[in-house]
């Protein structure tokens, strides 16, 4: 028997088999078309399954369960959508529709939840009894897993900590609130920050990396510059680690988890961005005694949102 993970996202339909060790057997993917029905994107959704499921030389009988990550919030109980701003989805029967073209067992959850779940189970977390996933992107995600599952609380916004509120009355948030971490720890921010350096400081290294097309920097131009050690890069980085590291402590302080991976585009900084937050972290510990829980890059990429969608039927 073989899983089903599928990554579902605002541009893009990831589908793939997975075997109970983690292996990848095949995969295949569609436009989502965000605007469409949602009945038309959970039948491409069904078809893309059956095209994988086809191509990894299988029929229906041998899948176990479908599991489904998606970019917003999940009643995970009851196989609902609740909210999903890419899509506009609110309130969805996601479970129900998918079982119209598959009658298989489907799980539902949180893609970044999803994305910690494949860590813990083939990743970086794997033996840890606790984890934490923070994806630091366009926004910034969270997964928690305890003993081998999500953990998403009793209305399934646990892990949503890229809308935990860092900075009071800060900088407005696309969620409608002021001053939420992913405001100050996303690539959007390392952007938005970058900006305002180079507004300031026109011949600064983040500008000269950027071609001197201002509309150009992103968030590898800034930490490119940082690692260079010009002076506004710094100072946007040196911002980014210490609210990052602010929120590692908050998360740490509330759940202590035996390990936090960081993952997401602004993770491939690597150990220049891991070494800076582990240096900061232990500024804000309640007690200086106290182990700091272990810190990681993530392993699995692109691979881990279909993986751990996969596992979520294990």
């Amino acid at each position: 028997m073989v899983f089903i993970g599928i990554d579902l996202g605002g541009t893009n339909i990831a589908v793939g088999v997975v075997s109970e060790a983690g292996s990848l057997l095949a995969e295949t993917s569609a436009k989502t078309l965000a605007e469409r029905p949602y009945k038309e994107i959970v039948k491409d959704m069904a078809a893309c399954v059956m095209k994988a499921v086809t191509r990894a030389g299988l029929t229906e009988a041998d899948i176990q369960s479908i599991g489904i990550g998606i970019p917003g919030v999940a009643d995970a109980e009851q196989g609902l959508v609740l909210n999903c701003t890419n899509l506009g989805w609110i309130n969805v029967p996601l479970r129900e529709e998918m079982q119209k073209y598959i009658n298989k067992p489907v799980f539902i959850d949180n893609d970044a939840n999803v994305a910690a779940l494949a860590e813990s189970y083939f990743g970086v977390s794997a033996g840890y009894k606790s984890s934490v996933m923070i994806t630091l992107g366009t926004g910034v995600g969270g997964g928690i897993v305890i003993n081998g599952r999500t953990w998403t609380g009793a209305h399934g916004r646990g892990g949503e900590i890229g809308h935990m509120t860092l900075v009071p009355d800060g900088a407005p948030c696309t969620c409608g609130n002021n001053g939420c971490v992913e405001r100050y720890c996303s690539a959007t921010a390392l952007i938005r920050l970058g900006k305002q350096e180079c507004y300031s400081f026109p011949n600064c290294g983040i500008m000269q990396k950027a071609g001197g097309n201002i509309n150009k920097v992103n968030a590898r131009t800034v930490i490119d510059a940082a690692k260079e050690g010009d002076a506004s890069a710094l100072r946007v980085f040196n911002s980014f680690v210490k609210y990052l590291a602010l929120t590692i402590n908050n998360i740490t302080s509330s759940l202590d988890p035996d390990i936090i991976v960081l993952g997401g585009g602004v993770s491939h900084a690597g150990d220049f961005l891991l070494n800076a937050v582990a240096a900061e972290l232990p500024r804000y510990q309640m007690f200086k005694a106290l182990p700091i829980p272990k810190l990681a890059l993530a392993r699995l990429g692109n691979e881990a949102g279909i993986v751990g969608a996969a596992m979520l039927g294990k």
